[in-house]
């Protein structure tokens, strides 16, 4: 529907995915042009992140859109739109070399015509919408394995070294009594524990990392170790632990976050 809806512009439209197993990277692009044959390509690699290989995948597609007579518009499908923001990242990070491949191919297709442009449309896996599903079910179905051993990125190193560091940290600190009763388990929108993780920059504690104070205050509150009345009654208990805001006898982490009227719901 979107390319006959289109018709009357030469529009290309890349649906774009990836997936890993058994540390090999499947990368698969399916590019349409209204009026022409499906262009089908499959990428592999070893020992590299699945950001490093949706970026590969994104360029090779642009790169033969761009280069195709007459395209006036790309489109591109993906499911980790946060890759797609990597291109347009001024900043240093380990992508530049893929990056800069891919803004040299848009400088040259924008140059060719002032009215050419591109778009990036996020599509997430589970809404099966039908360019995109092909291309997913198509990279989940591979599954190759190593048979020579391989070098690894620099980021895929990376990866495995903090992949270690969580688990262990995982391990030790469900084992031990450190955690205790106390600790606040945060959750998400569907009431399910957030997991510490890196994966597509979703950090659990990405939302305060605007303001060290901020970040400060919401550790304390987790491991319930600030300042309040009920930490205070372990320790000074000749003093008052009391909220002076009503009538609440002590000064509790729940009480702050969700009943106290000296704080607003931020």
């Amino acid at each position: 529907m979107v390319l006959e809806s289109s018709s009357s512009l030469l529009i290309t439209i890349i649906a774009s995915n990836t997936s890993i197993k058994n540390n090999v990277a499947t990368s698969i692009i399916h590019i349409h042009i209204y009026n022409k044959p499906l262009t089908k390509t499959i990428h592999y690699a070893v020992l590299i992140t699945s950001t490093e290989a949706e970026l590969f995948a994104i360029r090779c597609g642009i790169n033969q859109a761009a280069n195709s007579n007459n395209i006036t518009k790309i489109i591109v499908i993906t499911d980790s739109i946060h890759v797609a923001q990597k291109i347009f990242d001024p900043l240093v990070h380990p992508y530049q070399v893929q990056s800069a491949a891919i803004l040299s191919e848009l400088c040259n297709f924008f140059n060719r015509h002032k009215g050419n442009t591109i778009e990036f449309w996020e599509c997430p896996s589970r809404l099966k919408w039908c360019l995109h599903n092909k291309v997913n079910k198509k990279t989940k179905a591979f599954n190759l394995t190593l048979l020579y051993p391989y070098r690894s990125s620099w980021e895929f190193s990376k990866k495995s070294e903090s992949d270690d560091i969580l688990n262990t940290w995982k391990m030790t600190f469900q084992a031990s009594d450190s955690k205790e009763n106390q600790f606040l388990d945060l959750l998400d929108d569907n009431d399910n524990i957030i997991k510490l993780s890196y994966i597509k920059g979703r950090s659990w504690l990405k939302v305060f990392g605007y303001s060290n104070s901020l970040c400060a205050q919401a550790t304390r509150a987790i491991m319930n170790h600030a300042p309040i009345g009920k930490y205070r009654l372990r320790f000074f208990l000749r003093e008052d632990f009391k909220c002076p805001y009503g009538v609440y006898l002590i000064k509790s982490r729940y009480h702050i976050l969700f009943e106290c009227g000296r704080f607003n719901s931020y």
